[in-house]
């Protein structure tokens, strides 16, 4: 990784991002989440507030440890998929009604953040977390899983995981994040919400991988 620009967003100026402050239910762990999208980065700072900022970071990743989720040649969508399902709290209903499927991914595709410097990969926050959990579920296919994954509907983000990583960070200024950029993080979960439902109708009447066929297959080896 080169030198880059990141930005982060936040209801705060974070001039000094702290390494180590334990918010490990998070996508990636226990991290400090940027993106290279400004845009992006401003929707963030108003998820709960009209306002916030959008941080700016120089960023040398030179002979850092980088893990990227996005290169297709060596990583699936349930690469990415099981490392959210370790680091997000999940429901204790819900994570012992589906203990297989969780087992099942956690054995076969979960990958240590924690050995690498940053992770590079997708973003699954409110608006879009239900996808990862009608998979689970059985209410999605794989295929259809994949299609959200490699057709881009899920942001970018970039996990700053190490100490040395954290010290890679430069703070340049903070950008306001104008009040428009609320109204969009809220239409954009309002165009998630009317999404989810329009695909639970269509993959109730397709075929293909779910993942109870999945763990199936694999106990029957």
């Amino acid at each position: 990784m080169d030198r880059i620009v990141l930005y982060h967003g936040s209801s705060q100026v974070v001039d000094k991002p702290i390494f180590g402050r334990k918010s490990t239910n998070n996508d990636y762990g226990d991290a400090f989440y940027c993106t290279q999208d400004l845009f992006a980065a401003k929707e963030w700072a108003n998820k709960r507030i009209s306002g916030g900022f959008a941080n700016k970071y120089n960023f040398d990743g030179r002979g850092l440890k980088i893990l990227d989720l996005r290169d297709k040649n060596q990583y699936s969508v349930l690469h990415w998929f099981s490392i959210l399902m370790h680091y997000r709290t999940l429901d204790p209903t819900f994570k012992d009604a589906y203990k297989r499927e969780l087992d099942y991914l956690e054995k076969h595709y979960f990958i240590d953040v924690s050995q690498y410097d940053v992770v590079i990969g997708y973003r699954a926050d409110d608006s879009f977390f239900e996808f990862p959990i009608m998979f689970i579920e059985g209410r999605i296919r794989l295929e259809r899983l994949e299609s959200i994954y490699n057709l881009g509907y899920l942001g970018e983000q970039i996990a700053i995981v190490s100490r040395k990583a954290f010290e890679r960070l430069s703070f340049v200024k903070a950008i306001k994040a104008e009040p428009i950029y609320k109204e969009k993080y809220d239409m954009r979960i309002t165009i998630a919400d009317n999404r989810f439902k329009e695909i639970v109708n269509e993959e109730r009447f397709l075929k293909g991988t779910r993942l109870q066929d999945m763990v199936m297959e694999d106990g029957n080896r």
